[in-house]
């Protein structure tokens, strides 16, 4: 999703309820606070009394530290930002832009529901301000998501790497594994933990209203290691149909490893099982191996040491095909505005500061699991070592870096077919062929 996208950024809450929770930065300040204009920057007008709300599909507890890192801002400016968070957001977004109580700003997780926001008339371009600090922190391809026919709307908020497998590094320990290198490596591996009675693999596709996208991530993950970054990226708008043979292969890949019973037992629960509570089996060795993003560290059980000699670490997803050089897939989420307000211009404004970044990320607490692609955040702000190997690997420029494919898509596909034929695909067994015409299928006629 991503975060995600797709429910990326519910990805490290607790919550899946079809329910809305609100938080609300703490609301008495006189808006003239010089220390915490000091953490802010300067150039914001006073505007007491005022209040911006940001609808996203984060939830929980990592919604309460949003509320946190924004506490500076509204000591600063007396601004009251709402940060609304609701795991049904991609449903609900547009049904509130169509029904006219659009939020101020709505952080998004695809780019493809950017673009069918725009398409309402209803999105705003960024402000000058914004595009001044996107034109200077942040990289062009970043620029690029956040724009729709060449106007830029969206700017970044977090960066998060999917390319990762957590596994407990005392359980390897205890068992005698080591760390794959390579896909062979990593399959032949899982073998030898199915033949000891073990399950090899961590699954769950399940996230609320964005129910299936973990399984989107996994075929991602596949479809650039075998095929590269031209097929992948050509796969995201529809020259390469989800029926073609390279993504057929791949499916059959990701079938073969998690829907493969013989590593994750009963396919079907996949299905059932929440994402967060994939990972929960990890520390004890309840399950062997969870492919997901470094955001997932947030939803470890209490207590967890993350680290490579402890409870839980990870390792990079091997390449399958040589010719891809060191495939990585990546995500985040973007902040789209829906009025010109001088609140939200300024809300928006802030959003896009590395002062902003490095608020959140001291609110990510010890377990970190925040990251962003703002060059403006020194390196030393990250104190976790996850987040610094997570940025290792998105800094890269030797690596074949992609987006998050679904996120890219058409919101009808990456939010929609895509999600609901995975989870059919997990729960039920339908043959691969027949999930891929389906969605192919559902793909906008404007796009085929």
């Amino acid at each position: 999703m991503s975060i995600s996208k797709k429910g990326l950024l519910a990805g490290v809450a607790t919550a899946t309820v079809a329910l809305v929770a609100t938080f609300v930065a703490p609301a008495a300040y006189a808006g003239t606070s010089s220390a915490a204009c000091a953490n802010v920057g300067s150039g914001y007008a006073v505007q007491k009394g005022k209040t911006v709300e940001v609808f996203t599909s984060v939830v929980g507890d990592e919604l309460t530290r949003y509320a946190a890192a924004s506490a500076d801002f509204t000591a600063c400016t007396g601004i009251k930002i709402n940060w609304n968070g609701s795991d049904q957001f991609e449903a609900q977004l547009p049904v509130r832009v169509a029904g006219g109580t659009a939020p101020d700003l709505a952080l998004v997780p695809q780019p493809g529901l950017i673009a069918q926001m725009v398409a309402t008339g209803k999105a705003v371009p960024a402000p000058n301000a914004v595009k001044n600090n996107i034109n200077r922190y942040w990289s062009k391809s970043w620029r690029g998501l956040g724009s729709v026919n060449g106007t830029f709307y969206a700017a970044p908020n977090s960066a998060n790497l999917k390319s990762l497998v957590w596994y407990s590094p005392k359980q390897f320990a205890k068992y005698g594994y080591t760390v794959p290198t390579t896909w062979t490596a990593m399959m032949a591996q899982s073998d030898k933990m199915a033949a000891a009675g073990q399950t090899a693999w961590c699954g769950g596709i399940g996230s609320g209203g964005a129910t299936g996208w973990p399984a989107t991530d996994w075929l991602e993950e596949v479809v650039v290691r075998e095929a590269g970054a031209t097929v992948y990226n050509n796969w995201i708008n529809h020259t390469v149909k989800f029926s073609d043979a390279p993504i057929i292969h791949a499916m059959n890949t990701v079938w073969n490893w998690m829907g493969n019973s013989k590593y994750v037992g009963k396919v079907s629960t996949i299905a059932t099982t929440s994402f967060q509570d994939a990972v929960t089996g990890i520390p004890s060795g309840k399950c062997m191996q969870l492919q997901q993003a470094s955001f997932i560290a947030a939803s470890l059980p209490a207590g967890s040491v993350v680290s490579p000699t402890g409870d839980a670490w990870v390792y990079y997803l091997p390449g399958i095909n040589p010719a891809v050089t060191t495939p990585v897939e990546g995500g985040g989420e973007f902040y789209l505005a829906f009025n010109s307000n001088k609140a939200t211009v300024e809300v928006q404004t802030y959003l896009s500061t590395p002062q902003w970044a490095v608020s959140r990320i001291k609110a990510a607490g010890s377990n970190g699991g925040w990251l962003s692609a703002n060059s403006g955040v020194p390196s030393s702000t990250y104190s976790n070592p996850l987040d610094a190997l997570s940025a290792k690997y998105l800094s890269d420029p030797s690596s074949t870096f992609v987006f998050d494919a679904s996120d890219a898509m058409p919101a009808a596909i990456g939010n929609g077919a895509e999600w609901t034929g995975f989870t059919d695909w997990f729960a039920n067994g339908t043959p691969v062929k027949t999930v891929a015409a389906k969605i192919d299928a559902a793909w906008p006629s404007a796009s085929n």
